[in-house]
């Protein structure tokens, strides 16, 4: 391992006026450069003052702009500094990587891989001139550092968590309110319910004939205790579109267990940053395993709500959903492939997720919904009317629109936080690795979605509303509109796109995940209310 101080990378390069302006207007843009060596990414040290810590920020910049009367100063010198660890006597493995860019205008290549790299010190800047042609030398130096940080240990340097003292605070205060949430709602339901329950079964146990010459009291007590009794024989009732629904809570149920393997996985250490590209190939081969359980889960509920189109539940169920996010992914490629940029998905690797999808997922999709058609329907645990009951006016606040507003702030008060540490992560360029936290934010999201659904129901049928199906989806699933008008504030308030692609590609990404997550935070919803309606009714006597 030899130190180089200076060595020509390549033949003198011309920078035409179209090139020069493009480079410069990326200078100003704050571009990074990018590079891998043996899997780890290149970057910079730098401090964080707030906890004197030292870390290594991936990247490093193309040019630097200090005055921006002045034009920018392209990097054309790089410093590469290879720490290296002795793992056993002549094997050694590269644990860090940084990089100290420099512009050097009066950098000659010497031929042979030789180059003049100028003065260290009183070096003059290398600028683009957009009037006209600028030859431009790319020179570098190689130095090999020892270190005694071990090969288990070398991502250390690079995974840094930014103002950890607020995140975890933040998650405090988000677990508090859950908590206290969750008690509140669990309160208030035990203590009227029982004593509802008690009510009813008392009421049932006497013959109402001998109470009609008592007094109006008791009629009057009779009357005003029923609430939610009253819809006992139409609670069950199947909800319009049931097929849709159904559909929605087979991929809803898919991605549920898709998300939390996922996060456990990564939790657990599985899903190292050192493998490129682990995070994503896990959550596509969960995905197509856990196709058995959409296609179980959807057959299974369309077969409670008593629906006959069964084939068209087999076909919808592998086909919709993934469809939509097939058809969204593949139209925002389309625009980087017409930008020409290298982040473009290849169109083999969109063959290839086909063939996934359509010989793996949606075989497995349909053997579920198989064998769930094949297994008797769920009873209810109350017989349902033949005539549907009238539906007296609700109040405001629990009508469609309010309520979904009002229940869909709080699933996403507790991801909040998080949330804005993924984008933050994801548009800088950073690693993300605070899987212990998303695990933790996973939990209270799914708490806070089926007690403040649970609790909406018990209101609406309280209020002799029985259409509680959709309305339990829908209000869990609201928290998707508040994830993406986060999106769209993030966009405002941080980020500055500067073209229209840019634009396109950052909207259509977030209401993708938007959509995925409607789903997701819906099918919570909907099981915790479907879990409660039935303990609650098969509580009752009912003649």
């Amino acid at each position: 391992m030899q130190n180089e101080s200076c060595k020509a990378l390549c033949e003198e390069q011309k920078f035409d006026k179209r090139s020069a302006s493009f480079v410069n207007k990326r200078i100003g843009q704050n571009f990074n450069l990018n590079w891998l060596i043996d899997g780890l990414p290149a970057g910079q040290p730098y401090e964080d003052t707030t906890t004197n810590t030292e870390f290594y920020e991936r990247g490093f910049p193309l040019g630097e702009q200090n005055d921006p009367s002045q034009p920018p100063a392209l990097n054309n010198h790089y410093n590469i500094f290879v720490e290296y660890h002795e793992a056993r006597a002549g094997g050694y493995r590269v644990v860090g990587v940084l990089v100290i860019p420099s512009s050097r205008r009066d950098s000659k290549n010497l031929g042979d891989g030789k180059a003049n790299c100028g003065d260290d010190i009183n070096n003059i800047a290398l600028t683009l001139n957009e009037e006209g042609e600028t030859s431009v030398t790319w020179t570098y130096g190689v130095y090999w550092v020892p270190s005694a940080t071990a090969w288990a240990t070398r991502w250390d340097s690079y995974l840094h968590v930014y103002d950890p003292r607020i995140h975890w605070f933040s998650l405090i205060i988000s677990a508090v309110i859950v908590v206290f949430l969750t008690g509140m709602v669990s309160g208030i339901l035990m203590r009227a319910l029982k004593k509802d329950i008690a009510r009813y079964n008392r009421l049932d146990s006497y013959n109402l004939d001998d109470l009609s010459g008592t007094s109006a009291v008791a009629e009057d007590g009779i009357q005003e205790d029923s609430g939610w009794k009253l819809v006992h024989g139409d609670v069950f009732r199947p909800p319009r579109n049931p097929l849709l629904l159904s559909v929605f809570l087979g991929n809803g149920a898919q991605l549920f267990f898709m998300t939390g393997i996922t996060i456990v996985f990564a939790l657990l250490g599985f899903l190292s940053p050192s493998n490129r590209g682990s995070l994503g190939s896990a959550m596509i081969l969960l995905w197509t395993i856990f196709g058995f359980i959409g296609g179980y889960v959807s057959s299974r509920v369309y077969k409670t709500f008593g629906g006959e189109a069964w084939k068209r539940n087999i076909v919808l169920t592998p086909v919709m959903v993934p469809g939509v996010v097939f058809s969204t992914f593949f139209l925002l490629d389309l625009f980087l492939w017409a930008q020409g940029s290298s982040g473009a998905v290849p169109f083999t690797t969109m063959l290839v997720i086909l063939g996934i999808w359509f010989i793996i997922s949606v075989p497995l999709s349909v053997a579920g919904s198989w064998w769930a058609f094949k297994q008797p329907a769920l009873e209810a645990p109350v017989r349902t009317n033949q005539i549907p009951r009238q539906i007296p006016p609700s109040t405001r606040y629990l009508r469609s629109f309010p309520s979904m507003l009002l229940g869909g702030i709080l699933p996403f008060g507790a991801i909040f936080v998080e949330l804005y540490f993924i984008m933050s992560n994801i548009w800088f360029g950073r690693v993300y690795y605070m899987f212990g936290f998303l695990f933790l934010c996973y939990g209270l999201m799914i708490i806070t979605c089926a007690a403040v659904t649970v609790l909406l129901v018990y209101f609406l049928l309280c209020s002799e509303n029985y259409h509680w199906q959709w309305r339990a989806f829908g209000t869990a699933g609201a928290s998707a509109g508040y994830v993406f008008a986060n999106a769209l504030f993030y966009w405002i308030s941080s980020l500055s796109f500067s073209n229209f692609t840019s634009a396109v590609l950052y909207v259509g990404y977030s209401a993708l995940i938007s959509f995925l997550f409607f789903i997701l935070t819906g099918t919570i919803g909907f099981f915790s209310s479907w879990a409660f309606v039935r303990k609650i009714y098969g509580s009752i006597k009912i003649d």
